[in-house]
């Protein structure tokens, strides 16, 4: 390890920055109408039991192959290996950390004008009766563009601070208020009048409502919420210091991960059912179907401006996550001074995001939106998180995998067989399910 090589600074440092980086809409946009269309309680089990056997193994893999080689992608690879045969993997994560800043980077904006609009609720300024035409009216407007590229600014100044200075600082800050927030929100819901049938739309289980599509977005949910197949956890770990329990961390970034979630849905569901309105509204429940929910409560502008800025928040430290993807490998493999990388990577995500936001208006027929998230969600993440199970579990050499699993904490010899057979034969069939299914 090279001594210039930046670390973090405490064990605070790692949960908050790596559990930041798979918080995000994943967990309070997608899981409550994922829940919400594949049948709520039945959705969950599912969707817990792939986090902890798809989930945690392949989280190890990652870590377990940066901190071997404190390198960033594609050098994680050829460092570990030997060769240059498998940068190709590293390569493919560094494009859909490009798309995924484009398009993510969009939706994140989308929170700052909501934030905007809570606090004119306040003072009696909004009153939207046709929520669904405001929102297309918004998406496609030059608004929408402007706000990307504030939430895109914002990002390149946490950037440009470092590890330390920078990620781990902010992180440090913003997940504990996250987390205030929706405990916070969990209580108000459970006060409302239809707390009752929210609680059991999530919790108690309908079998029946199970098929072959809902386990297979249960799957994908787990593989997409924890930040899978990006790199961003293999960028995080080179950062790790030697006594960073890989192991114990994973497990605790699934737990809190799927925490979010479930609190995400006990805030939203009781309050769907609260008003009337349906539980599987699709991706518009949380940007057409909660403000009017919002406006019809009691101090609803105050509980609307809450929700967006965790959503804002959310969307900050997921967009930080896969931002330090690009910036390790232009300082790693090009030598490039941190200020260079990130000046360079917010200038070109200003342009590609403006592109992705203009295609819900003027380019609407370009709609480089959608082709970004398919391609890199549908194909590239799939693709680069079977690479990582099937390198780590295949190629790395043994006695490298074992120290970096094992390092100076305790890990039982079952848990550690238990995750090494999952990462060898469970998350492979079980990535590669995902990714026939997307393209299907």
């Amino acid at each position: 390890m090279s001594s210039k090589r930046a670390e973090f600074g405490s064990r605070l440092g790692v949960i908050a920055a790596t559990v930041g980086s798979a918080v995000g809409l994943g967990n309070i946009w997608r899981f409550p109408y994922e829940a919400g269309t594949g049948g709520g309680a039945a959705f969950l089990l599912i969707y817990i039991v792939f986090v902890f056997v798809l989930g945690v193994p392949t989280i190890c893999a990652e870590f377990s192959l940066g901190r071997f080689s404190r390198q960033g992608m594609p050098g994680a690879y050829s460092k570990t290996s030997g060769s240059r045969r498998w940068d190709f993997l590293g390569y493919a994560s560094i494009l859909a950390a490009l798309m995924i800043l484009a398009f993510y980077s969009v939706v994140a904006g989308w929170t700052l004008e909501y934030i905007i609009e809570s606090v004119k609720s306040m003072f009696g300024d909004v009153d939207i009766a046709d929520r669904h035409g405001a929102f297309t009216a918004f998406t496609g407007s030059w608004t929408a563009v402007v706000w990307t590229i504030v939430f895109l600014i914002i990002n390149g100044l946490v950037m440009l601070g470092g590890v330390q200075k920078g990620i781990e600082r902010v992180c440090n800050v913003l997940m504990p208020i996250l987390f205030l927030i929706l405990l916070a929100f969990s209580v108000n819901s459970l006060l409302m009048p239809g707390a009752r049938q929210g609680l059991e739309f999530l919790f108690k289980p309908d079998f029946s409502a199970l098929n072959a599509g809902v386990i297979l977005s249960a799957m994908g949910q787990a593989f997409f919420s924890l930040s899978i197949g990006m790199g961003c956890m293999v960028t995080y770990a080179s950062y790790f210091k030697d006594d960073t329990p890989l192991v114990r961390t994973s497990i605790e970034i699934a737990a809190l991960d799927t925490l979010v979630a479930v609190m995400a849905g006990v805030i939203i569901f009781p309050a769907v059912f609260s008003f009337g309105m349906s539980p599987a509204e699709g991706p518009t429940l949380v940007f057409e179907v909660l403000p009017a929910i919002f406006h019809q409560m009691t101090g609803g502008p105050f509980w609307s401006l809450l929700f967006f800025v965790l959503l804002a928040l959310a969307s900050l430290t997921s967009i930080i996550s896969v931002s330090e993807i690009v910036v390790t490998f232009l300082c790693d493999t090009l030598g490039w001074r941190r200020v260079k990388a990130t000046v360079v990577l917010t200038l070109f995500t200003l342009v590609a995001a403006t592109l992705c936001s203009l295609s819900f208006g003027p380019l609407r027929d370009l709609d480089l939106f959608n082709a970004f998230d398919f391609i890199s969600s549908n194909i590239l993440m799939p693709l680069c998180g079977l690479g990582v199970c099937v390198f780590v579990g295949w190629r790395m050499k043994r006695p490298e995998y074992e120290a970096q699993m094992r390092g100076r904490s305790r890990v039982p010899a079952w848990l550690f067989d238990t995750i090494t057979f999952c990462l060898r034969y469970i998350a492979p069939v079980g990535i590669l399910s995902v990714f026939i299914a997307g393209l299907m």
